[in-house]
């Protein structure tokens, strides 16, 4: 089940699609389609070809629309809600450590754990009939990690998420355009096509530069952490910060 419901595929762009396909379940993820997206992302990362990885849901309904609820049917102790979220929060964690770009292929429901997916990617493209949201308040009656509340907060700031958490309110595409969660609405005619043309756009820039600000930014918000030297030393020290003034001299 696993294989054919989370893979990885790769575009002669460089472009590398992970796809997630259970539209019956309205591709809510089991523990064992987590772990295959690790898998995926860990592929992705070690092949030097992949300069943006896409996330999509398939089947035209959602995206992703969390953690299949049977997740949870033996739960008995709060110990095992820290559990899930280290669990949940080391394939959220692994999204945002890609180096490459990131984006979020969205057609549908995002929700809960979808919707920290979508977070944590760079960029995310919807079609009209999109919505977001974790209604935990109103369904299963359990909470988000803090680190998932901070990465939701700089996304989309704190009274949206309150009308997501405390409300259990579902925001619309308009609403996240507006608000810059969502780079551009898509028909689903298109949303492909469009996702590629931001990917493409993406791959023309200077990778370097990309993946030390996505470092910076995760340190940011996640972690607390301005911490850069690294970064910096290594921008600075590489041969397409080189290759660039030498460029821009010339010209």
């Amino acid at each position: 089940m696993t294989a054919e419901t989370v893979s990885l595929s790769l575009d002669d762009s460089g472009a590398a699609w992970i796809r997630v396909n259970r539209p019956e379940r309205h591709n809510a993820m089991t523990a064992a389609m987590y772990e295959a997206l690790l898998e995926c992302i860990a592929a992705a990362r070690a092949d030097a070809r992949v300069r943006c990885v896409l996330l999509q849901g398939e089947g035209g309904k959602s995206f992703i629309s969390g953690t299949d609820i049977s997740h949870f049917k033996d739960f008995t102790h709060g110990k095992q809600g820290n559990e899930y979220e280290a669990f949940v929060e080391r394939v959220i964690d692994a999204v945002e450590r890609i180096s490459v770009p990131t984006i979020a292929v969205i057609d549908g429901w995002a929700v809960g754990g979808g919707l920290a997916l979508a977070t944590a990617c760079d960029f995310r493209i919807c079609t009209p009939k999109s919505r977001f949201g974790a209604p935990i308040a109103k369904t299963l009656s359990n909470t988000l990690s803090s680190r998932n509340m901070a990465r939701l907060a700089a996304a989309l700031g704190v009274p949206r998420v309150k009308r997501m958490l405390l409300l259990a309110d579902y925001l619309g595409a308009e609403d996240m355009l507006n608000c810059g969660f969502v780079q551009s609405i898509a028909s689903a005619e298109t949303l492909i096509d469009e996702s590629r043309q931001l990917a493409d756009k993406l791959m023309a820039l200077s990778g370097t530069t990309q993946a030390a600000v996505k470092e910076s930014l995760r340190r940011i918000v996640v972690d607390n952490d301005l911490h850069d030297v690294d970064l910096v030393e290594s921008v600075y020290g590489s041969a397409a910060f080189r290759s660039g003034v030498a460029a821009f001299i010339k010209s």
